[in-house]
């Protein structure tokens, strides 16, 4: 049996490390290999985190606790929320380990998750703007995960394309075609990408910009590690990705890099031990094992490329590798709120797939029209036909609730069922409600494509 210092679920943490620092202070132990005992036998993780960094985490550990076999189990986070939901009167997962706030926050309103308050020291209250940990103690933040542009250089030269340094930038005709991205109802990165755009530039404004970036993907992809293969291979300029993927990539040689928007959410991403949990001690020295200084530089490899929590981590980081403890424009971070975002994910997720992924050719094609009216548009191009370019654009922004609905918790709590495809059946209030979106916002990218043609057939033929 492997042991570890742990303090018990009633004993006072002042106390614990207090003790934990006598300890420290006459030379008995390291402050990282203080505390509990780890019961030998099978640790059972559901993360939705590449290969690359789990089995790292994995060899690890299970050098430093022989005695417990780590079982990992890869899912999406949607799927990875579903499933401990699906298992809950039987459960079998120890841990969940995920990026997405949101997410540790559906279990924990559903009483899914275990309280747990690490004793590491050294660990910041919060990263950039955000607070690390859950105050409730039921989710502990081990890294940071920013939210941005990764592009490919090689690809971005080859067709005179600018690097992003806006999500607005990406909608300017200039990228059309050559934007990859995920839906939010497939990918927890995806889903707080469109909400931090929603929060920041308000609903109205976000929308206008979530549609203007999604009129010139190339195609919205099914996995959201398809994006950033896509821009690492070459089938994208440009993709929208958590940041570890496009630091990784550039660490490992490929042609890309990858930049912060001017404001974006640096978020922690984390782990929690689920209720019921079949080893509970060794889920709690996971999390003190990932809240190590070892574990800690271990996200500083190519193949991780995570944002440390520990501030003292940073000295051993490659230069102008980015610190939110440091670097002004993380540390000035939008502040998200995840109980929002939580509130309305399906909605919002159900927002996107009818004006996007559903109605994906009508948008690009109504967007295209748009940009190619625009290109023929001169400082003495005739007011009438600049105003009816605001129109098609106003059309093409229209979203069918505004911002007051969809923070109404009784209406959101109508979008119970997530479709994976268009044919998915969804019945009862959220059909009704998704059968008039479909129709509304046909018809406004139907009749913003007719706007935007008159307006290039009447200056292309000098009208």
């Amino acid at each position: 049996m492997t042991t570890l210092f742990l303090s018990e679920s009633g004993f006072s943490n002042t106390i614990a490390k207090l003790f934990i620092l006598l300890v420290l202070s006459a030379g008995f132990a390291h402050a990282e290999k203080s505390t509990v005992e780890t019961s030998a036998g099978t640790l059972m993780v559901v993360t939705s985190y590449p290969e690359e960094m789990t089995s790292a985490f994995r060899r690890a550990f299970q050098k430093q606790y022989p005695d417990v076999q780590v079982n990992i189990v890869k899912k999406k986070t949607g799927a990875a929320l579903k499933y401990i939901q699906s298992i809950s009167a039987r459960n079998t997962v120890d841990l969940l380990w995920v990026s997405s706030p949101d997410a540790f926050e559906l279990l924990k309103s559903k009483q899914l998750l275990a309280k747990y308050e690490p004793v590491a020291f050294g660990i910041p209250d919060y990263l950039g703007s955000y607070p690390l940990n859950d105050p409730e103690g039921f989710y502990t933040g081990f890294a940071g995960s920013g939210y941005g542009m990764m592009y490919n250089t090689r690809y971005l030269k080859s067709k005179h394309l600018p690097a992003p340094k806006s999500w607005s930038d990406l909608s300017a005709g200039t990228y059309s075609g050559h934007i990859g991205m995920s839906t939010p109802s497939r990918s927890g990165t995806t889903h707080l990408i469109i909400e931090s755009i929603l929060q920041d530039s308000g609903w109205d404004k976000g929308w206008g910009t979530i549609k203007g970036i999604a009129g010139n993907l190339k195609k919205v992809t099914k996995k959201s590690y398809d994006v950033p293969v896509g821009v690492r291979d070459g089938e994208f300029g440009v993709g929208l990705v958590v940041d570890y993927y496009g630091l990784s990539a550039k660490a490992r040689n490929y042609p890309v890099d990858f930049t912060y928007p001017e404001m974006t959410a640096i978020l922690p991403a984390s782990v929690g031990v689920i209720k019921n949990a079949p080893n509970q001690q060794a889920a709690q020295a996971f999390i003190e094992f990932l809240l190590s200084s070892k574990s800690q530089t271990m996200l500083l490899h190519k193949d991780v490329r995570r944002l440390p929590i520990r501030p003292e981590v940073y000295r051993s980081a490659p230069a102008n590798y980015p610190n939110p403890h440091k670097d002004k424009a993380l540390s000035e971070t939008l502040e998200l709120d995840v109980l929002q975002s939580k509130q309305r994910y399906n909605l919002v997720n159900s927002l996107f797939d009818v004006m996007v992924t559903y109605n994906f050719d009508e948008l690009t094609s109504a967007i295209s029209a748009v940009h190619r009216a625009e290109a023929l548009i001169k400082g003495d191009s005739s007011a009438f036909l600049k105003r009816k370019i605001g129109r098609a654009k106003e059309l093409i922004s229209f979203v069918p609730i505004d911002e007051a609905r969809s923070k109404n918790a009784d209406f959101s709590g109508l979008f119970t069922k997530k479709r994976k495809k268009k044919t998915d059946k969804v019945s009862g209030r959220q059909k009704n409600i998704e059968d008039e979106w479909d129709e509304l916002t046909k018809a406004s990218y139907k009749r913003a494509k007719k706007i935007a043609d008159e307006v290039y057939n009447a200056l292309h033929s000098g009208v």
